[in-house]
């Protein structure tokens, strides 16, 4: 009876190792296609190759732009700058609230004055803040995108970071570190941010869909990536108006970024420590 019994064990042990692997290859699919695009694509990005908002058929598979410019090479070629400039804000969004959080819950003075500040900068809406800061900075270009978006990030991300922080820092092994003698630094970098992982972990995922989205609306308004650079929102900007002739020129980009919404958010959530969850017995 041992032997069956192990072998069910591991094969228990096996099944969401698996399930992790199917919910975060997605994610690496799309992500490894969008970076390989550029080589992929059957045609140049600024060469018409057939007529204006052609439907999809011959050298085009899915159909020409407003400017009969391949739409699937665009669109193999649009997502690479989308997903590095994504990654990059949800990384420093990241990074600069979990500092912050930890910082705030540690020592409460501190705290209470990024939370003021957090709760101005929410009062701002995102597409007026990446318009501000776009127009203050003239040729800013994709840099002055970041900096929107990481402006616009941080503040969420700190208030929620502080709440799951300071459970954690009223904990007596961190007192007990304190009194020991440990610096500031060593208790946030060392005490309190590993204790969050999972946090942070889904913070990440959430700060990546939301830097796609604000990423891909200023895309939108043109302020970054400028024609006649392939770009996944800027093509649904450029072809809206042909959306009729050629609907793919419009619903392709469309449907790239809601998916790698989806699969990055998937993922980050799969990838969350299981020491995270806990099921509530039922009494």
């Amino acid at each position: 009876m041992t032997a069956p019994l192990t072998l069910a064990k591991r094969a228990a042990r096996r099944l969401p190792r698996r399930g992790v692997v199917l919910r975060v290859l997605p994610a690496l699919l799309l992500v490894a296609l969008a970076f390989a695009g550029p080589w992929l694509a059957p045609h140049a990005i600024d060469t018409p190759v057939t007529a204006p908002y052609a439907e999809p058929g011959g050298e085009a598979a899915l159909g020409g732009d407003q400017l009969g410019r391949d739409v699937l090479s665009r669109l193999l070629a649009g997502g690479r700058e989308l997903i590095a400039t994504s990654l990059l804000v949800a990384a420093l969004v990241t990074g600069a609230a979990a500092f912050l959080g930890a910082l705030g819950a540690l020592r409460p003075a501190v705290g209470r004055v990024v939370e003021r500040c957090a709760d101005v900068l929410m009062l701002l809406p995102a597409v007026l803040g990446i318009l501000l800061i776009a127009l203050s900075w003239p040729g800013g270009g994709r840099f002055a995108v970041i900096a929107a978006a990481v402006v616009m990030g941080v503040p969420y991300a700190v208030r929620l970071v502080a709440g799951a922080a300071a459970p954690v820092a009223a904990s007596g092994y961190i007192e007990a570190a304190a009194v020991g003698g440990e610096r500031l630094w060593h208790l946030v970098v060392r005490e309190v941010l590993p204790n969050l992982r999972a946090t942070l972990l889904a913070l990440f995922g959430l700060r990546f869909v939301a830097a796609v989205y604000i990423v891909a609306t200023a895309g939108f308004l043109q302020v970054g990536p400028q024609p006649p650079a392939a770009d996944w929102a800027l093509m649904i900007r450029e072809n809206s108006g042909g959306i009729v002739l050629n609907p793919w020129a419009v619903l392709a980009p469309s449907l790239a970024i809601g998916l790698l919404a989806m699969s990055v958010n998937l993922a980050a959530s799969a990838l969350v420590p299981r020491s995270g969850r806990r099921e509530v017995t039922a009494l």
